[in-house]
């Protein structure tokens, strides 16, 4: 079977045949992109992969309820981001890591990440994006890096779209001045 559109995978679960083959389409069409939206978050590899388990876990979970009344990836994208931001906010707990010290820790791993190769340009722009607040980074990630558009953001952030496109602008404006200065 090819490619089949986000409706047709719902439309499989919803029949109720055979929900496993449905889940492997989904899995198969959004890990990917939801495993690099999910690790630009906490940028370790191994937080990454336990957070794409846990999303997968809850959409498995959650699926009988989904509403076809939103896009099912911005749905999941909603629970990877907030997959991601719990466990930032649980690391912050358990280590007693101030916000201000969280950006060094994710900086030093940047560093030390066997699984991160880039060049010192992609590593100083990775650095850069740390900079910014936890909130801005996630509207650049999804806007520059996943395309996504500001009303896909709005459903998967519970945000207004001015308010994202003034994240977003703040973000760039930031990101040029932390580049040119460093």
């Amino acid at each position: 079977m090819g490619d089949l559109s986000d409706k047709e995978i719902l439309a499989l679960f919803e029949q109720g045949g055979n929900p496993n083959y449905a889940f492997n389409l989904l899995v198969r069409k959004y890990q990917e992109k939801l495993y690099w939206h999910i690790r630009r978050i906490v940028i370790d590899h191994d937080d990454a992969n336990d957070v794409i388990q846990n999303t997968w876990i809850k959409v498995w979970q959650n699926i009988a309820g989904f509403r076809s009344d939103s896009k099912i990836y911005t749905w999941l994208y909603r629970i990877a981001t907030n997959e991601a931001i719990s466990l930032l906010n649980k690391k912050r707990t358990k280590f007693f890591v101030p916000l201000v010290n969280v950006e060094r820790t994710l900086s030093e791993t940047i560093k030390s990440d066997d699984y991160f190769s880039a060049t010192d340009i992609q590593k100083k722009f990775q650095l850069a994006l740390l900079k910014l607040p936890e909130k801005q980074r996630i509207v650049f990630n999804l806007k520059y890096f996943e395309g996504m558009q500001y009303d896909a953001m709005s459903e998967v952030l519970g945000t207004s779209v001015g308010a994202l496109k003034a994240s977003y602008h703040h973000a760039v404006k930031k990101i040029e001045k932390i580049m040119l200065l460093d």
